[in-house]
């Protein structure tokens, strides 16, 4: 059981730093128990689990990990804590940003370094509401996954690109997940090496590399990239909260479209994405005006 301390340059958020790689309560590769964050995830040389706690009292923080993936996990531990991330980049130009940023100093930008563990839930979340999803991926790793090395027996690692590739149409069904979207899984698990590749490269290629499968496109690129490369300038566009989120913040109004939210995020090029993740951690929301979208469960169908 490898372990490895390490000690963050400044103020640092390990909660909220990391909660951006969980997808949804009950997320079979993510939990957080007591004070410890654990993550399972396939890295290149296999399996892995990594358990994360802070350590107040000195500012470290302390990782073990289990599993074939364990010291591939524990090289790279720093640049998923965001060692190589510089928050100081950003310059804020409106308050909410200065205020979000003054009550979150120690937020970083994760890097995981790897491309499947988050694209496959990111097209998982396409066009459905985040619920829909969540169930989709929890279905899914507990159906088609491994447990996960290590103690806790409940974890589970998503299937390699052959496991995915091998579930039946039924399984997809099944787990609420329509032909478009396993059909852009199973075009992306296909070309898994392809894909990988895009965690060496910087925004614009990694970019281009994702969208050049039919069924991925800017929305789903930058919601992995943002979590792959920890890329501060990965704005989501496409979203369906997030351009009225943006714009109430900024500017009290209602209706911002994705055209309007980049105007008013012009000022952060290059850090976009660091400066929309400020302004939803500040919490400023349009008052709700209609009923939340139904849950949809095209199982049943």
């Amino acid at each position: 059981m490898p372990a490895r301390t390490w000690v963050p340059p400044g103020p640092y958020d390990l909660h909220r730093t990391l909660s951006v790689l969980q997808r949804g309560p009950g997320d079979p590769a993510f939990a957080v128990r007591g004070d410890a964050l654990w993550r399972a995830c396939r890295t290149p040389e296999g399996p892995g689990t990594l358990c994360v706690v802070a350590r107040p009292a000195d500012g470290s923080i302390e990782a073990e990990a289990w599993g074939p993936g364990a010291d591939w996990l524990l090289e790279r531990l720093p640049g998923l804590l965001g060692e190589s991330d510089d928050p100081a980049a950003l310059t804020a130009r409106h308050r909410i940003v200065h205020e979000a940023r003054r009550r979150h100093p120690g937020v970083r930008l994760a890097r995981t370094g790897l491309v499947l563990e988050s694209l496959i839930p990111s097209i998982l979340e396409q066009k459905v509401t985040s619920d829909e999803a969540y169930r989709a991926w929890r279905l899914l790793l507990q159906r088609h996954g491994e447990p996960a090395p290590g103690p806790w027996a409940r974890m589970r690692v998503m299937p390699d690109a052959r496991g995915w590739a091998l579930i039946p149409s039924w399984e997809w069904h099944r787990a609420g997940v329509d032909a478009k979207r396993s059909s852009a899984i199973l075009r992306a698990v296909r070309v898994a090496h392809r894909m990988e590749e895009a965690a060496r490269m910087d925004l614009a290629d990694a970019t281009r590399r994702l969208t050049a499968i039919p069924g991925i496109g800017p929305w789903t690129a930058a919601e992995t990239l943002q979590r792959t490369l920890g890329a501060p300038d990965a704005i989501t566009v496409g979203d369906l909260h997030l351009p009225k989120i943006i714009g109430y913040a900024l500017t009290g109004r209602r209706g911002t479209t994705d055209e309007q939210m980049l105007e008013l995020l012009a000022p952060y090029e290059g850090q976009r994405h660091r400066a929309a993740r400020l302004i939803l951690l500040f919490g400023r929301t349009p008052p709700r005006r209609a009923p939340r979208f139904p849950v949809g469960d095209i199982a049943r169908l």
